[in-house]
């Protein structure tokens, strides 16, 4: 059973860092870390295409049945693990954002692609199989630009991941639109953003509300319009997430993970977990870390 939850930066599974990417087929990839099979976070967001094989995935407490023909998109903080069933192959994909953004004018250019905004449901695609076949030819292109470095090679690696996503997010974009976000949209990433980096230390969506230089009542509409929860239930459900993931590393008391997410006290903070999951934390954790 797994001791602790590790994090892995590109250099932690690679001997080589090349511009904060690392590119492999899929079997020799996971031969190399066959630890990769236990929960662990990633510091780089991590793309996998599935050819062959079968089994689950779990991103972030969530199951997925591997099938070939599937593409992951994961961001960094996610914890995931897989069990797989027989031969598994396909491709994968480690990178930082400095790899693209060096490349590009535009900053936050990746939350402009739906499967990297953390929402699962858009993490997962299911290609169609002229679809799959497209984006399969593009991976080879790739893998055949590490194998045999030319001139600019880390630029056309740039040029063949930018299709990979413009292709896929097409997917599930309506054709009509202009891709252009409306202000309502761009208030809520911007409130997304910052419970981001503040559910720890700021857990009223007042307060969310006065940095986004609106009213409580306009933030709580937006929420509500756009996701059908209220401003309040992002920050709540943030912050369980947090303590999912906080609750796979053994090392950690409750104590340590209340204190962490910032409750007041540890039963605050079992009455707080167990009304959403209808479990205590340590039962989550037994669940979770069972052999």
């Amino acid at each position: 059973m797994i001791q602790s939850i590790p994090v892995y930066d590109i250099c932690s599974l690679s001997d080589v860092r090349q511009d904060d990417l690392l590119i492999s087929r899929f079997a020799p990839y996971l031969d190399a870390h066959k630890n990769l099979f236990f929960p662990h976070r990633h510091s780089f967001y991590h793309l996998v295409l599935f050819t062959r094989g079968a089994g689950t995935h779990s991103i972030d407490f969530e199951r997925f049945d591997v099938m070939p023909g599937q593409i992951y998109f994961m961001v960094p903080g996610q914890v995931h693990s897989w069990q797989f069933e027989g031969f598994t192959d396909g491709y994968i994909i480690n990178f930082s954002e400095a790899f693209i953004q060096s490349f590009l004018l535009q900053p936050g250019y990746l939350d402009s692609f739906s499967f990297f905004n953390g929402n699962l449901k858009d993490a997962v695609v299911n290609l169609p199989a002229d679809s799959f076949a497209t984006v399969k030819e593009l991976f080879e292109h790739i893998i055949f630009e590490i194998m045999k470095p030319a001139p600019l090679g880390s630029d056309m690696v740039r040029l063949l991941m930018l299709q990979i996503f413009i292709h896929v997010n097409r997917l599930n974009s309506n054709p009509a639109g202009s891709g252009k976000l409306t202000y309502n949209q761009t208030l809520l990433k911007n409130y997304q953003k910052l419970i981001e980096q503040h559910y720890a230390d700021i857990k009223l969506p007042k307060d969310y509300a006065e940095l986004l230089y609106i009213t409580p009542n306009h933030l709580n509409a937006v929420c509500k319009d756009l996701l059908g929860l209220s401003a309040g239930e992002l920050i709540r459900n943030r912050t369980l997430l947090e303590a999912k993931r906080l609750l796979t590393n053994p090392q950690l008391s409750i104590s340590d993970i209340s204190l962490r997410l910032n409750f007041s006290d540890n039963s605050y903070f079992t009455k707080f977990f167990k009304k959403t999951e209808s479990v205590t934390p340590e039962e989550f954790r037994k669940q979770i870390l069972k052999p």
